[in-house]
């Protein structure tokens, strides 16, 4: 969900609200500067929020004031992501089974947060001088640059190899949280079966009791599944991944036809060339498969598709293609 992909989703299917790729906390403390590309976002996309991972509570508080200063609407926390590559490092899913560093990590989030909205400069917190400058250039951007108290929220899974997601949102609610996301799956399942919506439901049941919003996730395949899933697990609504990849629409209800998706995949390519550099182009190419799943008699496109180097290169064969 990069900055590109966003911009595509607010223009022409208006989902609200929005979340970042989630972005390293860690790496944002040791000056890795091609992390901010990850919060480039356009006033279409409010309200737009930052997703935080990481494993070091300390890490949290910079990166969460480095949002805050950056005119987020509000903070998301990542302790839902299955990968082997997070989750051996501690963060992710794998703060499960560590709710002590689970709730320091929201506590430091927090506190980052608060402490640039009660005036703290980022000079002060620690974190590289790269950083720095490249966000107080950005701020100068902002069309309203006023220092906002945000609301912290986090996505969460059922457990690890077990479902204990009743005894880990007492835990979590502690904490003043403004939402509560579960994703239907353990840890231990990452992406495979299905998503078990009973048990989303019965963590629901306890997040509401505190007066905080209950998001589910998991296999939601378009709009009406959503409402359908909304009104039977009484959740206060839902996030949707996958099925938007290449489906602006997805949140509209209209069939597009082709020529329109040819259209939209060019502009989002050319969107994301003028945001990334030409390495980072290529991740164009699942997007553009994306775009036409579903139309017959172009497997030889969509292979083609998959091979893009540069903006041309998709603009050729776009042009040239019968449908």
């Amino acid at each position: 969900t990069d900055s590109a992909f966003r911009y595509i989703m607010a223009k022409y299917g208006h989902p609200h609200p929005m979340y970042t790729e989630f972005t390293s906390v860690e790496g944002i403390r040791a000056g890795a500067l091609r992390l901010l590309d990850d919060f480039l976002y356009s006033e279409i996309e409010r309200p737009i929020i930052a997703q935080l991972f990481g494993a070091d509570p300390r890490a949290f508080f910079g990166a969460a004031a480095v949002a805050a200063a950056l005119g987020f609407d509000g903070i998301d926390i990542n302790m839902g992501c299955p990968a082997k590559n997070v989750t051996q490092h501690g963060a992710g899913a794998a703060l499960i089974q560590d709710p002590p560093r689970a709730v320091e990590i929201i506590r430091q989030t927090r506190a980052g947060m608060l402490a640039w909205t009660e005036g703290q400069t980022l000079e002060s917190m620690d974190l590289p001088p790269v950083i720095i400058q490249a966000v107080t250039l950005r701020r100068a951007k902002l069309q309203n640059p006023e220092r906002r108290r945000l609301p912290i929220s986090l996505k969460t899974r059922l457990g690890v190899a077990e479902i204990v997601i009743t005894e880990w949102v007492k835990r979590l609610l502690e904490e003043e949280l403004a939402a509560i996301t579960i994703h239907g799956r353990t840890l231990k399942q990452g992406y495979s079966g299905s998503a078990n919506w009973e048990a989303i439901a019965q963590g629901t049941r306890i997040i509401q009791e505190y007066g905080v919003i209950a998001l589910g996730n998991g296999d939601i395949t378009d709009l009406t599944d959503a409402h359908a899933k909304i009104a039977a697990y009484k959740v206060d609504g839902v996030l949707i991944g996958r099925a938007a990849f290449g489906n602006p629409w997805l949140f509209t209800r209209t069939v597009p036809d082709t020529e329109t998706r040819r259209q939209i995949a060019l502009e989002h390519a050319c969107f994301l060339a003028e945001v990334v550099d030409s390495r980072g182009f290529i991740r164009i190419r699942k997007h553009l498969a994306d775009y036409f799943r579903g139309v017959e008699g172009i497997r030889e496109l969509r292979t083609q598709l998959m091979r893009v180097q540069t903006l041309p290169d998709v603009e050729l064969l776009l042009r040239d293609a019968h449908f």
